[in-house]
């Protein structure tokens, strides 16, 4: 039976998906719930039969970040990502800085590694760093998922849905990409990116992790002592002038016993407190002058294990970006060595390991099997082409403009592999070479900004940002159009539209 075109199984995936985005947008309840719970509809109604239903859980994208979690782990513990922190990131001035300093090198590294590697890595490094700069981390990780996805579509090596869609050219066509044919488009997007962020800065939402409080801080943070004689004793932090310090601030406190306090102005200060103080450590260490306090212990330390981590990671990423062992592979490799090694216990990989995030993930890959399955991501696709007419810039807009919408739902890589034979046709029917209409599909498809189920880098920094559901859309929506107007006006300037001989 079909209805305007859709069978049943089809209806049913779509009111799924409508009703679970409304309870996420309208709700509070937790993410990997609604996932779950639309996951459990699909499979009772037969939309997906058990195996499809649980594909998300064996999925290899899955299984890679719940993998890396534990590499980070070890990076994290033996001080590898705070010295990143430190000596790459700097400690710019301005928020709009701060965001450049950011998103150039993780573009940079994400046009020829794994987006996912690159954005797993940096998610604990901007956590700290966000820190450093009293910056709220949500400002600053979602420009870092951006970042990763516009930089790896400026090489051909630098996404999946590149190497597919050109991979395809070549089989139709005979003739191949060069392996920087999507370059100055990419880099002139990415541009465009970095600009309409700082722009648009107010859209990001200013929210706080539930587990901030408790992140490790050791690139910054000094631990200060009180001495038993010390004059602030039995008087309160604000009294003495210690939650706000200069050149930073206190962010964890207990006493002798180590039972943990809160902060707050009105704690009172015991002999033998511990205060942990984030900032710059030149100036927080001026204390034992002004406040008569004594330093404890730093928290950095560059040792064996970090030489022994950073190679580790080092060699994952070469490995796998070689295509010499494939990434699955390089991440359990790297993290059974992280262990083997001590660079992180068990107990810190298990910890690490964010399974709020993998249940989301796996719940989006489900989903976007259901799409794909009913037909009705090429069901639209073909339908909006119907009404596109002649004109091939339209027609290239219009297909673009569906590839980076339906790339909210499933992944690009099958987005990609879907949308090459109706763009490839497309063109051709116009009497115009496919060539820039590929070209433009392949930064369309990779252009997803709207959902946090729209890329697995936006998964990674979904709950570390402490992010709700309608933050991607509130920028992300506006960064697809911007993004989908750079990509045609460049597309159409570096590879003016051909007809076929």
């Amino acid at each position: 039976m079909m209805i305007l075109g859709f069978n049943v199984y089809a209806w049913i995936t779509i009111a799924t998906v409508l009703t679970m985005f409304s309870v996420l947008l309208f709700t509070k309840l937790r993410a990997d719930l609604v996932f779950l719970g639309a996951i459990g509809v699909l499979f009772v109604t037969g939309v997906l039969d058990a195996k499809e239903a649980f594909t998300g859980f064996s999925s290899t994208s899955v299984i890679v970040i719940g993998v890396l979690f534990v590499v980070v782990a070890g990076l994290t513990h033996t001080g590898v990502l705070q010295w990143i922190v430190k000596h790459l990131l700097g400690q710019p001035k301005t928020y709009a800085r701060s965001v450049v300093r950011l998103m150039l090198p993780v573009a940079a590294l994400s046009s020829f590694l794994s987006n996912t590697t690159v954005v797993a890595l940096f998610v604990s490094i901007v956590k700290m760093w966000s820190k450093k700069l009293g910056i709220s981390p949500s400002k600053l990780l979602i420009p870092l998922s951006y970042a990763s996805g516009m930089g790896g579509v400026c090489t051909l090596i630098g996404t999946p849905p590149n190497l597919i869609i050109s991979g395809l050219y070549a089989d139709h066509t005979g003739k191949t990409m060069n392996v920087l044919a999507t370059t100055i488009p990419g880099l002139f997007c990415l541009f465009i990116g970095v600009l309409s962020i700082i722009a648009m800065r107010k859209l990001l939402p200013n929210r706080q992790a539930p587990e901030s409080d408790s992140e490790d801080t050791a690139d910054y943070t000094v631990e200060m002592l009180v001495p038993s004689n010390n004059q602030f004793i039995g008087e309160t932090l604000g009294y003495a002038g210690l939650c706000n310090v200069k050149g930073g601030r206190l962010i964890k406190m207990h006493h002798f016993d180590n039972v943990k306090v809160s902060i707050s102005e009105n704690e009172f200060i015991m002999g033998g407190d511990h205060l942990i103080f984030a900032g710059n450590i030149k100036d927080i260490l001026e204390l034992q002058n002004t406040h008569g306090l004594v330093k404890g212990e730093e928290v950095i330390n560059v040792g064996t294990k970090t030489l022994i981590s950073t190679a580790i990671m080092i060699t994952m990423v070469v490995l796998s970006a070689l295509n010499i062992i494939p990434l699955l592979q390089c991440a359990f490799l790297a993290a059974l060595a992280m262990l083997l090694f001590r660079c992180c216990t068990p107990d810190q990989a298990m910890k690490a390991i964010n399974w709020d995030i993998l249940m989301v993930f796996a719940g989006s890959v489900v989903l976007g099997l259901a799409i794909q399955k009913t037909g009705i991501a090429e069901r639209l696709a073909f339908g909006i082409l119907d009404v596109c007419g002649t004109n091939p810039i339209v027609v290239m807009t219009a297909i673009c403009f569906v590839g980076t919408f339906i790339t909210e739902f499933i992944s690009n890589t099958a987005a990609g592999a879907m949308f090459f034979p109706i763009m490839y046709e497309a063109a051709e029917k116009l009497g115009y070479e496919p060539y820039p209409f590929l070209i433009a599909l392949m930064i369309s498809v990779s252009s997803s900004f709207a959902t946090p189920i729209g890329s697995p880098t936006h998964m990674l920094v979904y709950g570390p940002g402490g992010y709700r559901f309608s933050d991607f859309m509130r920028i992300g929506l506006l960064m697809n159009l911007i993004i989908l107007a750079a990509n045609i006006f460049i597309v159409n300037i570096v590879y003016p539209l051909t007809p076929l001989q």
